[in-house]
């Protein structure tokens, strides 16, 4: 257990105490392969983690997660954001999503305006509204700002049965607008007072990772939103992203999730192969003021797939790999989550070594499985990773 500061006296009051880095990269040393996927500490396929329910992979029962009953966006903190990372201002939106009713609000409405590009909202009532989506909404690269509000009233669902929101600057059916896509500015993509649940990429022809939100060049972040339930493909090395799959972002710029929920309470977590909530390679990221909890890396044999294994397995929350690349987590929260291979919490491989991680005004407690831990328990790294840590609970 590691703790600093005030931070550490508050806790006790509450008492708390391109992707060149991908499959053929040896991300764990001898000592860590042997023991991934079995033995003590392990989460086996099809086990249960206390407090945590199957964690097996097994289809979603019910494609209508009830997101009323979900906890709220954020954590409560209140760490400065930058400017960058700031909500985007929608009072004079390009596009409007209904007329003021429920049933003027349509997945098909979402995937126009989507296509369109600009600042959507939504007019749906003054209750909160659930959108079914038929078809996944896919950003247009011509078109250089996407934002997505929901006014907090709003929750999209892919019916457990397809990715909600796609972009990604390298496919041609999207418009190619650069010979360099993997490194281009734009499209901009924001969402903000969301709720995204039941989406299911394990499916997806093109990518099968990022459950809810698959997103590839350009720049992107997350703010004011919840994700419950979304899940991509269960197995296999460096596929991942239960709810979140990043590529690509321009110049090396992180994506900003900000004041937002992943899972965040029993039976609303998100799961995947890797990196249960979270999942990227060569990308940095900016987490503020975030609850990341209950998901799940589903896969088995780490990366590479040790032999009779699938692959997979790694970080419960968070799977950051590629060279370098910053995890910054400031003011959040990291719990229950859980994995059959490598970093309980967060998996972070620099494989050229230039990679670094930032802690601050955070808990990361009680994540369960995994081994290969040398320096913080629940985090999976490079012996000479440099790890910052301030003001925070790690156990």
């Amino acid at each position: 257990m590691y703790a600093s500061g005030p931070f550490a006296a508050a806790l006790a009051v509450l008492g708390l105490v391109w992707i060149t880095a991908c499959g053929s990269s040896d991300h764990t040393p001898e000592a860590a392969r042997a023991g991934a996927g079995g033995g003590a500490g392990s989460v086996g396929a099809g086990s249960t983690v206390a407090g945590q329910g199957n964690i097996a992979g097994s289809p979603i029962a019910s494609p209508l997660t009830n997101p009323e009953q979900g906890p709220p966006a954020g954590n409560g903190q209140s760490r400065s954001v930058p400017a960058e990372a700031a909500l985007v201002d929608v009072s004079a939106p390009d596009h409007v999503i209904g007329n003021g009713t429920k049933e003027s609000c349509t997945g098909a409405e979402v995937v126009a305006a989507v296509a369109q590009g600009g600042v959507i909202s939504f007019d749906c009532g003054p209750e909160p509204i659930t959108i079914m989506m038929a078809a996944t909404a896919k950003v247009f690269n011509d078109k250089p700002n996407v934002v997505l509000d929901g006014g907090g009233l709003v929750t999209l669902s892919g019916m457990g049965q397809r990715r909600i929101l796609y972009m990604s600057t390298c496919d041609q059916a999207q418009v190619w607008t650069s010979a360099h896509c993997d490194n281009q500015d734009s499209p901009h993509l924001a969402v903000q007072n969301l709720t995204f649940i039941d989406g299911n990429a394990k499916d997806d022809a093109k990518e099968s990772a990022g459950g809810a939100i698959f997103v590839s060049g350009g720049r992107f972040k997350v703010l004011n939103s919840r994700f419950f339930n979304n899940v991509c493909a269960d197995r296999g090395p460096d596929v991942g992203g239960g709810a979140l799959r990043a590529l690509q972002q321009f110049n090396g710029l992180p994506v900003y999730v900000v004041n937002s929920t992943f899972g965040g309470a029993e039976g609303l977590g998100n799961s995947g192969s890797n990196g249960g909530a979270l999942s990227s390679i060569g990308v940095s990221w900016m987490i503020i003021n975030s609850v990341l909890s209950y998901n799940h890396a589903l896969g088995n044999g780490g990366n590479p797939a040790q032999s009779g294994t699938p692959g997979g397995g790694s970080g419960g929350a968070i799977y950051n790999d590629g060279n370098t690349m910053t995890l910054t987590i400031l003011g959040s929260l990291i719990q229950y989550n859980a994995v059959n291979a490598y970093g309980s919490a967060v998996f972070f491989v620099s494989n050229d070594h230039s990679g670094k991680i930032v802690i601050e005004d955070s808990t990361i407690t009680h994540n369960q499985g995994g081994s290969w831990y040398p320096t913080y328990a629940q985090i999976s790294n490079h012996d000479d990773t440099p790890i910052s840590v301030k003001n925070s609970v790690i156990e």
